[in-house]
């Protein structure tokens, strides 16, 4: 039976989206959680000694052919890079967890990266290293690897976390999503991959 189908539906809905990172939780020391009004937390804490942001955004409105869910993490500490470099796989426009719409300078990428990724800069400073950008070509080789932004405020990669049951939509428009928890190991992994971004742009091993 579908999860959320019951009398009860709307006690699982909210303990699923509620405890989505439960499992994640263990990665972070100093953790702080607050729930957003979308039901699904925002978790701040350290990982190997540096301070990262977790967030759940649930998106059914744009030019997809299903509801989805984002998964943003972010490494939340100042970078020595001098304006934003936004790149993107397949923008469509719309994208409700980016600002990538709103950037007017277009980058052309190294040849290393795929046909359909596109970047854009706010045209604010010096742009990071090309080999540096050249060296995160690797993360767009991950089908759901949707977005890495490089700011002066820090790094953020963005992941196609679930998408709605096919079926379920096509036939009763049902866009649940967030049913089953995030995976410990994704989140690592990308936590993983900002902090060896980070280590390139500032020059450390």
């Amino acid at each position: 039976m579908w999860p959320f189908a019951g009398p009860s539906a709307l006690k699982e809905r909210t303990d699923a989206r509620a405890g989505w990172f439960d499992a994640s939780l263990p990665l972070l020391s100093d953790r702080r959680v607050v729930m957003t009004p979308h039901g699904f937390p925002r978790v701040a804490g350290r990982y190997r000694g540096r301070l990262f942001d977790w967030q759940a955004v649930p998106d059914a409105l744009s030019y997809r052919k299903l509801p989805c869910l984002w998964l943003l993490v972010t490494l939340t500490e100042p970078m020595p890079v001098g304006g934003t470099l936004d790149i993107m796989m397949r923008p469509a426009g719309g994208e409700v967890f980016s600002n990538f719409g709103t950037l007017t300078g277009r980058v052309t990428l190294p040849a290393t990266f795929p046909d359909r990724a596109q970047a854009r800069t706010d045209g604010a400073g010096a742009l990071p290293p090309e080999a540096v950008v050249a060296d995160q070509a690797g993360l767009f080789a991950r089908p759901r690897v949707k977005e890495l932004v490089l700011s002066p405020k820090g790094l953020r990669l963005v992941w196609l976390a679930e998408e709605a049951d096919r079926g379920r939509y096509l036939i009763f428009r049902d866009s649940e999503v967030g049913v089953a928890p995030v995976s410990p190991g994704v989140i690592q992994a990308l936590m993983d991959d900002l902090i060896a971004l980070a280590a390139s742009l500032e020059g450390t091993p």
